[in-house]
């Protein structure tokens, strides 16, 4: 595959992302969405890396951890919002908005 067509997967990924977190009020959807935004990031970053220095294992590093940075923040985020639902029924983003103060 060339460079373009991995970006072209990427900003498909990241503009299907944007419109879930833009049109969504569900935090669960919320965090897909941004998921879905930094999983296009990342596939962009690698695809840029693997055709700039394709011998360099440092592309690929970076994309591990990045992914796993990604499950960590998706398994806390999770169980804060089923914390959040258990206290207060709160479920859409307007709900959770108004626990601030």
């Amino acid at each position: 595959m060339t460079l373009e067509a991995f970006l072209l997967v990427a900003t498909a990924l990241f503009c299907v992302g944007l419109f879930g977190v833009l049109t969504q009020q569900s935090v669960v959807m919320l965090m897909m969405g941004l998921e879905l935004m930094l999983g296009g990031v990342i596939l962009a970053a690698a695809a840029v890396w693997h055709f700039v220095a394709p011998a360099a294992a440092d592309g690929q590093v970076l994309v591990v951890l990045a992914v796993t940075v990604m499950a960590v923040e998706m398994a806390v985020g999770f169980a804060v919002v089923t914390a959040l639902f258990r206290a207060r029924e709160a479920d859409t983003a307007d709900e959770a908005a108004e626990l601030r103060g």
